[in-house]
């Protein structure tokens, strides 16, 4: 049901006559989305990573972006919207957005 969702979705932002897939689309969205890609901070496939290690008060730690190809769409959704510890609004339309956790349903399954 999840995937007939994906796919429902995703299918206004292509017509027959598309020159690029909406596989392809959605990639490149996720590495380019408002200048800075997706996958600097969490990872290739959404599966989060560390961005940054640091020293505070001289304890070593880290700043860790979560992974988010395991969240759904509606919490998925909310992230974007919110400027949240280091995340930069994009102010993605829904479709972007759409495309975006379309993209990483499908990285996912690639494991």
């Amino acid at each position: 049901m999840k995937y007939l969702l994906l796919f429902v979705f995703s299918l206004p932002l292509f017509s027959a006559s598309s020159f690029i897939t909406p596989m392809e689309y959605a990639s490149q969205l996720y590495k380019n989305p408002r200048g800075i890609g997706c996958h600097h901070c969490h990872g290739e496939k959404g599966e989060g990573k560390i961005v940054a290690n640091y020293i505070d008060k001289k304890e070593q730690k880290s700043f860790r972006a979560p992974a988010i190809n395991e969240i759904g769409f509606k919490k998925f959704y909310r992230a974007l919207e919110v400027r949240k510890n280091g995340m930069p609004r994009y102010f993605l339309t829904k479709k972007e957005v759409q495309s975006l956790y379309f993209y990483l349903q499908e990285m996912k399954g690639e494991k």
